[in-house]
């Protein structure tokens, strides 16, 4: 049996951070990262709202860029001394991300990090509160997920936490949001999109409700990441709802080993993770055809991409995912991005025992072991084809 889950309302376009006026509770906590939220305006348009309803709100802030388990623990303590009702989080992936994670350890403060973060193991939520998440970037889609990513700095891990549990209850996409984001994160977002996308389309629970999402969101990433990372607001427009439908579908079919070596080596080679993703995508689609071209090739001729065979599509996606990320300056590979050599040597075994055992391993569409891993990484370090 599969299950198909999605936030129960969703509320998109201009302006639609206006429903925060309609929700009923006693309490908000709002959950931020940085200073931009606040610095343009769009914190104070989420207090005035939720004051609006009738709510007394929290504000915790300063989440920083991959969030840790020290930073949820200290927000799920202080939302268990104001007991809110709601959760609202805006911003990027990361305040999302951890907003997620503190609404578990709120709920479940006897419950332990080690546990939560195995796949699906997360107890009952929205016992005490429910969720509301307002993305202010167009690419992690977490607004719509099953997922949160939690950083172990102890350990130099990132744990990707999977559970519809933390699915958000609302989510609401105001484009005007992500008008205001950088040249670069405005790359780095859209390709892991374009990434999130792809994956679903070959990972494992796939079906014929995560397809259609997944190519309709490839399509609009492919006819406007150009114009958005350029600063076009139509198009920016456009790929905040395309995000979100590959998040849809990638938090139903899963993902793939993308996501696990961009897990995995984001913290130890502080590589963002959007930028990881599109310098790792076009090798594992190398990797991976070998069970899944036709799907590649599927992919290529819904973008109107040329070839006379699943062969020939295939190549001409990866050739296309490769002069995408040339004009996103996007790194071709792990050296060009800047890794030391002797370091990512030194580092290789041990990026690859533990991508081998990320959740989104399992749900990868070839089976890819620790030493599989050493020499998919290694091809990335150096730009060598993988044609095993």
């Amino acid at each position: 049996m599969n299950r198909f889950t999605l936030p129960r309302d969703l509320y998109f376009g201009k302006g639609s951070m206006e429903v925060l006026k309609s929700l009923k509770g006693k309490k908000a906590t709002v959950v931020v990262g940085g200073g931009s939220m606040k610095r343009f305006g769009f914190l104070d348009t989420v207090e005035e709202y939720l004051k609006e309803a009738g709510l007394e709100v929290q504000i915790i802030d300063g989440v920083e860029p991959d969030p840790s388990v020290e930073t949820v623990m200290k927000g799920a303590k202080l939302m268990l001394e104001f007991c809110p009702d709601w959760i609202v989080s805006i911003g990027g992936g990361s305040p999302i991300d951890a907003a997620k994670a503190m609404w578990v350890f709120y709920e479940h403060p006897e419950a332990k990090f080690e546990d939560i973060a195995k796949p699906f193991n997360i107890p009952e939520l929205r016992n005490k509160a429910r969720f509301v998440a307002i993305p202010s970037t167009s690419g992690t889609a977490t607004e719509v997920t099953a997922f949160a990513v939690i950083t172990d700095y102890n350990e130099g891990i990132k744990y990707p936490m999977a559970d519809f549990e933390i699915t958000p209850d609302i989510a609401i996409l105001d484009p005007t949001i992500a008008y205001k984001m950088p040249e670069k994160l405005t790359a780095h977002t859209g390709i892991d999109a374009l990434t999130h996308a792809t994956e679903a389309i070959t990972a494992c629970l796939a079906s014929d409700f995560s397809d259609p999402l997944a190519l309709k969101a490839i399509k609009m990433i492919t006819e406007n990441l150009e114009a958005s990372y350029k600063g076009d607001e139509t198009a920016r427009d456009k790929m905040h709802i395309a995000q979100c439908l590959a998040g849809m579908a990638f938090s139903n079919a899963l993902l793939g080993i993308s996501h696990s070596m961009a897990h995995k080596t984001g913290a130890v080679f502080g590589i963002p993770h959007g930028c990881a993703n599109g310098i790792y995508l076009p090798y594992v689609i190398q990797y991976n055809r070998k069970v899944s071209e036709s799907k590649y090739a599927e992919i290529a001729r819904y973008i109107g991409l040329e070839g006379n065979n699943d062969q020939e599509l295939c190549d001409a996606y990866i050739n296309y995912i490769r002069t995408l990320n040339e004009k996103l300056n996007i790194p071709a590979t792990l050296k060009e991005y800047g890794v030391d050599e002797r370091f990512f040597n030194e580092n290789l075994e041990r990026i690859s025992k533990n991508a081998a055992l990320d959740a989104c391993t399992g749900s990868n569409p070839r089976e890819t072991k620790a030493e599989d891993f050493e020499q998919i990484f290694t091809a990335v370090y150096y730009g060598k084809t993988i044609n095993y």
